[in-house]
């Protein structure tokens, strides 16, 4: 029997995704989206294109709880979504930061609650909430950093460190999905995602920065690389993200108040440049300048999610390696180039 999904933010990268993959396999799909984001509309285009009137669509506002409650009605699976993504943006203005994804977490939460059948909550969390992680020891390489005591990575073990406006709201929202499962039994997932990346992805200089190098170097842009180029981080390729989403819901009986890290892992990490580069300029057939600047604040020099947790508890891994990820991404933004101009 197909589910209902209420997917906030659900125009986005992630989130258009989902509802694609949703909509080819049956389900019923609403799309709760205010549409503030650069390709929202070409991802609703682009959901239209594949079959029309696939889907709902509530053009509205986390921050609207009356219109986020009546959106609810008889829905089994909540993926939350929406936010505000940026660092740089949240130290911008950490007040609508907050807003957006420490309230907005909190309406989504609490509209849930109100509803009879205690739908299934997705939270799309980030690893800031671990912080800068300044205390962990680091060995420096030629081409990239390496945790010196986590050969596997991070576990949900490491302690929460909100770093920036945007690790606190989220690192709040994180919370608070957890709890609502301790104190009201409703069946949440916290998600505390790594560096998601594929198509539909229209990455900016602050946020998707994988999308981002591949876009700006396809369409003439100018790419800069903050600090040494040797910042490691675990890549994931959206569909091995989405396959999470699946096996957390279809496994509820195991995930529901669990948090879990999922991102590449120690398989899938590679160096932001030195390690980045070498692929990207076997994709585009010649070499590539760049732009040299300051470290830029809070960025680690390593992050790597330990997802053994999640592997154990619902046999899932990442099935797409980084070179497969990244140029199944190269080839999309390559043959949709009409759409970052």
């Amino acid at each position: 029997m197909a589910k209902k999904y209420l997917i906030t933010g659900g125009a986005g990268f992630i989130g258009s995704n989902y509802a694609a993959r949703l909509i080819e396999r049956g389900e019923q799909v609403t799309i709760y989206d205010n549409l503030s984001r650069p390709g929202s509309l070409v991802n609703l285009k682009w959901l239209d294109q594949k079959r029309s009137n696939s889907y709902k669509l509530i053009n509205a506002d986390i921050r609207d709880f009356s219109t986020l409650q009546s959106s609810m009605a008889n829905i089994d699976v909540i993926v939350h979504l929406a936010a505000q993504v940026a660092v740089t943006t949240s130290v911008i203005n950490p007040k609508e930061d907050f807003e957006i994804n420490a309230t907005g977490t909190f309406n989504v939460l609490e509209a849930a609650r109100s509803c009879e059948n205690k739908p299934i909550v997705i939270y799309a969390s980030t690893n800031k909430v671990y912080g800068g992680m300044d205390e962990v020891e680091i060995l420096e390489n030629e081409r990239n950093y390496r945790y010196k005591d986590f050969p596997n990575g991070i576990s949900e073990n490491f302690p929460l460190d909100f770093h920036s406006p945007y690790g606190c709201s989220k690192g709040s929202g994180d919370q608070y999905v957890r709890d609502y499962y301790r104190i009201y039994g409703l069946p949440t997932v916290v998600m505390r995602q790594s560096c998601i990346y594929g198509p539909r992805q229209f990455g900016i200089e602050d946020q998707g920065w994988v999308a981002w190098f591949i876009i700006a170097l396809l369409t003439g842009k100018q790419i800069s690389i903050y600090g040494d180029g040797k910042q490691v981080r675990d890549l994931l390729y959206i569909d091995d993200l989405l396959d999470a989403y699946d096996l957390s819901i279809d496994k509820i009986g195991d995930t529901a108040g669990e948090i879990f890290n999922v991102g590449g892992g120690s398989n899938n990490m590679l160096s932001v440049w030195w390690e980045f580069a070498p692929i990207l300029e076997k994709l585009l057939g010649k070499k590539i300048t760049v732009k040299w600047g300051d470290w830029r604040p809070g960025d680690q020099k390593i992050y790597v999610s330990d997802i053994t947790k999640i592997n154990q508890r619902i046999d899932w891994q990442p099935k797409f390696s980084v070179e497969e990820g990244i140029e199944k991404l190269f080839n999309w933004v390559q043959n949709n180039l009409e759409l970052f101009k």
